[in-house]
């Protein structure tokens, strides 16, 4: 007699899966989201007192069924359903049986749980799963670093068998050294996977380049600073319009335009605008620091300041 596994177990959901995504709760499973499998939930438990099936619930989730208390289900409980709809969808190779078992419940997969499958099946049953297991594709495998060196390795020096084979040392004509070095002797494992792995290195040094260094400075636009590559190169422009290194502090100051309705105080009278003497007049910002053009140091605005130039 065959005896059925826990993996038979997990496939016979599988394919209980595929059957249900054209039943009645198809809505939840062709595109099963933790949402979509909370709504079913709700859905099998409404009317479900099987007590396995209960205890299996409280175990997932971690509290007890109840069709009163569908709130419940927060972000907690939609993060668990993820681990399910990953199993569904194939994405993860070894779930947690808790999961297994759920995602039996949610296909309504007869009989369950597995203690009761592998007891309850038919002869037939059992030998169709015995051919199923026969037929099944073999599993994807990982192919690591070190296994794709060493494949470059063999086919490197079984070329280099292939030429000490055609020729012999007196039909060999005078070989150039760069030649020399591709079919010489073999190629050594720790060469091929130091430059695979410096390749891959330099690759990676180059794209957090790109994406994380190469916009870390900032210049003044006007009113504002924006982001901009450190290798930006300055024309004809003022000496406040500089390339500089990022500064969160100092990236948000901006430039701002005022007027009688302007609110420049706190409720605790603290001012919350500032301002910077310039050539040609005043400027206000939103913020304290040094004036971008001027480099001067920023001060908070004071009732005559604001009497002098804003109410004028």
């Amino acid at each position: 007699m065959s005896t059925i596994t826990f993996e038979d177990y997990k496939n016979a959901i599988k394919a209980k899966y595929e059957e249900e995504k054209n039943g009645e709760y198809s809505h939840n499973l062709n595109s099963p989201t933790a949402a979509n499998l909370r709504n079913l939930c709700i859905k099998r438990f409404n009317a479900n007192t099987k007590k396995e099936d209960l205890l299996m619930f409280e175990s997932f989730f971690e509290f007890p069924f109840d069709k009163n208390k569908k709130n419940l289900f927060g972000d907690d409980e939609l993060n668990k359903l993820e681990s399910v709809k990953r199993f569904f969808l194939g994405k993860t190779e070894n779930p947690a049986e808790d999961t297994i078992q759920l995602a039996a419940i949610l296909v309504d997969l007869q009989p369950r749980p597995f203690n009761e499958y592998r007891k309850q099946l038919s002869a037939e049953e059992k030998k169709l799963i015995d051919e199923l297991r026969d037929t099944a594709p073999p599993p994807k495998k990982e192919v690591s670093l070190d296994v794709f060196a060493d494949k470059i390795i063999d086919n490197a020096n079984s070329k280099n068998d292939e030429l000490e084979q055609i020729q012999s040392p007196a039909e060999m004509a005078p070989i150039p050294i760069a030649t020399f070095v591709a079919a010489g002797e073999p190629i050594k494992s720790r060469i091929i996977r130091y430059s695979l792995v410096a390749a891959f290195s330099a690759g990676l040094a180059i794209m957090i380049y790109l994406a994380f260094f190469q916009k870390q400075c900032m210049q003044w636009s006007g009113d504002h600073y924006e982001k901009v590559s450190c290798d930006l190169e300055v024309k004809g422009l003022g000496s406040f319009n500089v390339v500089e290194p990022f500064d969160k502090t100092v990236f948000d100051l901006k430039k701002i335009k005022v007027c009688d309705t302007t609110a420049f105080f706190n409720k605790n009278g603290d001012a919350i605008v500032w301002y910077g003497k310039t050539a040609n007049g005043i400027d206000f910002f939103n913020g304290h620091g040094r004036h971008p053009e001027s480099n001067s140091p920023l001060k908070p605005v004071t009732r005559y300041i604001l009497n002098k130039y804003v109410k004028k």
